[in-house]
């Protein structure tokens, strides 16, 4: 009863985030700012609790149990690349920490659970929301049991998941991780989780129902994601092919120069001379500012100014779709297909899903029927800003 009196009664309520470490992922900090957005014009007070993706022995551990399995499993655990000091952290994630600093309200970074007990006991939330992005992966989470709320005592406090994900169809928990997990979950106030598959994944591993909804980039509209390109007078793109490609290889590489050739369109992408996913410990040490990553609203911009898109991100798929720009989807087994699945299952754009193994024969000229897209994402938006009301109230 008091519970139900607490909040009832409170309008506006103290949110913490809880998501995956702020740095250099676009896809990653624009859905939190989304998420915090969202919040915010709801009336609530929100802060972002920033994880630094662990330090100490129980972080070295989790990288050389990743790097064991790597080798073992490949397209299951991806391998973790060389890690750059604080210093040279610094230097390349000077832009995208500049959107951090400016746009996401978050605390200072927690490296231990008993950073998030201190944290917990410090910001007096009235509710947590754990999401989004794979937050619920083990493999790119050292501190699994701390997305589901471990070290939080407080009995009164909502606990909510907003668009949670696996990152995959399959249950990749340890049974002493799931063993953790359930009980853990079954404290939440609402779940939620950004695949389909996700749905069944809750239901058979950790007994609790879930629901399907928006990655929350996709809570906030174009007109939002340009005030933030204009807030910065971000210049304008050079090109109008637009090729986000995590995982580049020689395939991809001449399967974007022939749209590009065949659509009389000018191919440039948004990313650093060296890619994280690819860069050496060398790349760092010799020629760093090659590994500097553009601005967040240099990477917006670019959907913006783009005719086309040839993606391999689920955020760069996402914004493609925010952006109205047709867009090729080139699947990424290793970073978990269901992610790409089940959002262009949501509206009807299967067809956008290419085989890294048959890029020769695309019909380029397929067109979207963006009335249809845009009427999905209003009515799916609608759903979920309802259900995060209703969950709060």
């Amino acid at each position: 009863m008091l519970k139900q009196i607490h909040f009832s009664i409170k309008e506006k309520m103290k949110i913490g985030i809880l998501t995956q470490p702020l740095h250099a992922n676009y896809g990653g900090l624009l859905q939190n700012y989304a998420l915090q957005q969202t919040l915010v014009r709801a009336g609530h007070e929100v802060e972002t609790i920033d994880w630094g993706g662990g330090s100490g022995l129980r972080a070295i551990l989790y990288r050389m149990k990743v790097q064991v399995l790597h080798t073992l499993l490949p397209n299951r655990y991806p391998l973790l690349k060389y890690m750059p000091n604080d210093k040279e952290k610094s230097i390349i994630q000077r832009n995208t920490n500049h959107f951090i600093n400016t746009y996401i309200n978050h605390t200072e970074a927690i490296h231990s659970y008993e950073g998030f007990v201190s944290q917990a006991a410090k910001g007096k939330y009235d509710a947590y929301v754990v999401g989004s992005d794979q937050c619920w992966r083990p493999c790119y989470n050292a501190f699994l049991s701390s997305m589901f709320l471990d070290f939080v005592q407080d009995k009164q406090v909502k606990r909510i998941a907003y668009a949670a994900s696996f990152g995959t169809d399959k249950w990749e928990f340890t049974p002493q991780q799931t063993a953790v997990c359930v009980p853990l979950a079954k404290k939440f106030d609402m779940v939620s989780v950004r695949e389909d598959s996700g749905v069944k994944l809750c239901k058979e591993h950790l007994g609790v129902d879930a629901v399907h909804v928006l990655d929350p980039t996709m809570l906030l509209t174009k007109e939002d994601y340009i005030q933030l390109i204009e807030k910065e007078n971000e210049p304008k793109s050079n090109g109008t092919l637009f090729n986000y490609i995590l995982d580049p290889d020689a395939k991809k590489s001449a399967f974007i120069q022939k749209v590009a050739k065949a659509k009389g369109l000018k191919a440039f992408q948004v990313l650093p001379k060296c890619q994280a996913e690819i860069r050496t410990k060398e790349d760092v040490k010799e020629r760093i500012e090659d590994c500097v990553f553009p601005s967040v609203t240099t990477w917006l911009r670019a959907f913006m100014d783009a005719e086309m898109t040839i993606v391999d991100s689920f955020h760069g798929m996402v914004f493609s779709i925010i952006f109205n720009k047709p867009f090729w989807t080139i699947g990424n087994v290793s970073r978990g297909m269901s992610r790409f699945t089940s959002l262009l299952k949501m509206f009807h754009l299967e067809d956008r899903l290419l085989d890294a193994d048959h890029l020769d024969d695309v019909d380029f000229s397929k067109p979207i029927d963006w009335t249809m897209v845009n009427g999905i994402l209003e009515e799916k938006r609608r759903e979920c800003k309802s259900l995060l009301h209703k969950t709060l109230s």
